[in-house]
């Protein structure tokens, strides 16, 4: 495990990020799919050049926004093939905090819809990208779907989970099989959503069961610190946890053995 607390960061990630936050250089496509014979948009961004791997991304409570387009394209842009899921339905994108409540609570309610959404994501990035082997990760409402996936032990060819300031506890009933494969939990030590409490108590759970896991904590940082032009937005802890990221993707994603 591995916690940090700084204060400043390298000029050339911030810069680096900053630029891709701005104008991403590929613009990936919507695409429709299916799952559970409902309609669902994502969205794809092919990889600039001979594709690293596939990323799964999972978008917060608010559906499949521009935000999580962007993060495709950044991406995309690194190499990776990205595909940004739906989990609400095409069409769905709740506006309200009581719209968006509703929608997530009733998949908090059912799991397996939950986690039919989510292998059907993954099924979809898997068709346009032509990779099979891939890295899930989410924001916020995300990264429940992410380590429901990882609790679910269906997740074949999948090299790691990756949760932004996600949800983190662990239903009754559930737990991680062995075999998991490694855990990335970006969290932020400042966030009264989920706590940095409930991040030590799934690394307890991870180390007992002996999955990888890297548990990275940003001082200051509230719950949804990655949201560009937010006023949760945290610039340091936004480029770190994307360098963590990218860093967990080149030791993980194509590892042999």
């Amino acid at each position: 495990m591995k916690t940090t607390a700084k204060l400043a960061f390298g000029t050339a990630l911030g810069a680096a990020l900053a630029a891709f936050a701005a104008a991403p250089a590929i613009a990936g496509e919507p695409v429709t799919y299916q799952a559970a014979g409902a309609d669902y948009e994502g969205y794809y961004a092919a990889a600039s050049g001979e594709a690293k791997g596939l990323v799964l991304v999972i978008h917060d409570w608010d559906g499949l926004t521009d935000y999580e387009k962007k993060r495709a394209d950044m991406l995309a842009e690194l190499g990776y093939d990205a595909f940004a899921l739906d989990m609400f339905g095409k069409g769905n994108r709740p506006e309200s905090m009581d719209a968006r409540k509703a929608e997530t609570g009733k998949l908090y309610e059912d799991r397996e819809a939950m986690l039919t959404r989510v292998t059907a994501g993954l099924a979809e990035a898997r068709e346009q990208s032509g990779e099979s082997e891939a890295v899930v990760m989410g924001y916020c409402f995300g990264g429940a779907g992410v380590l429901e996936l990882a609790r679910s032990g269906k997740a074949e060819n999948v090299a790691g989970y990756a949760s932004f300031h996600g949800t983190l506890a662990t239903p009754d009933g559930q737990s991680y099989p062995d075999g998991t494969a490694p855990i990335l939990i970006a969290q932020g030590g400042a966030d009264t959503s989920v706590t940095p409490s409930e991040a030590f108590d799934l690394s307890k759970t991870l180390e007992d069961k002996g999955i990888t896991y890297e548990l990275e904590v940003y001082s200051g940082a509230p719950h949804a610190f990655t949201v560009f032009g937010s006023d949760r937005y945290r610039e340091v802890a936004d480029e770190e946890s994307w360098e963590a990221f990218q860093s967990f993707m080149e030791r993980y994603l194509g590892e042999e053995g």
